[in-house]
């Protein structure tokens, strides 16, 4: 009876101990994870962005980013670079951090730390310090910018820097 007893708690002891190696705290680490993943991101059907990672991890962080965005027409218009990118998928947004590079396929560039794409409003925006080099090389300073996808309608909210006007361009 003693050693019925003994072998028992002996293997009630064993589970406890299992129980606690597999219900090990998850906190911090990702629910799934990728790697050289592609996402298609589509707006009522219409493709309007195709985002590549090296390394993306399910609470929708990735590194290594290079995004290229459609029209509704799903013909490429843009190419996004960052270092890491987050997506909340419950709002559809897009936010790029990091040496972000946004190039136009007209040769507009944007240059800036953080660029958020909201891809209802199809528009991407920053509060942050932008240099946005324009199709005939001139190049723009400033604080918060908001465009379309393609750069082709964008503003600079808060322009900075000195510009010169020649004598004979009066």
């Amino acid at each position: 009876m003693k050693y019925i007893l003994f072998l028992f708690l002996f293997v009630l002891g064993c589970e406890v101990d299992e129980v606690k190696k597999i219900g090990k705290s998850r906190q911090g680490m990702p629910d799934a994870e990728s790697w050289d993943a592609i996402i298609t991101l589509t707006n009522e059907g219409v493709k309007r962005a195709v985002i590549r990672a090296g390394h993306l991890e399910k609470y929708n962080v990735g590194d290594n980013v290079d995004a290229d965005f459609f029209n509704e027409n799903e013909v490429y218009t843009t190419n996004l670079k960052s270092k890491v990118a987050e997506i909340e998928e419950e709002r559809d947004y897009l936010i790029a951090i990091g040496n972000v590079v946004v190039l136009s396929d007209s040769g507009v560039t944007l240059f800036t730390d953080t660029l958020s794409w909201d891809n209802v409003k199809e528009k991407v925006f920053t509060e942050n310090k932008v240099v946005f080099i324009t199709e005939q090389n001139d190049t723009l300073h400033g604080i918060g910018f908001e465009s379309d996808v393609e750069l082709n309608n964008w503003k600079i909210l808060k322009p900075t820097g000195i510009f010169k006007v020649e004598n004979n361009e009066k």
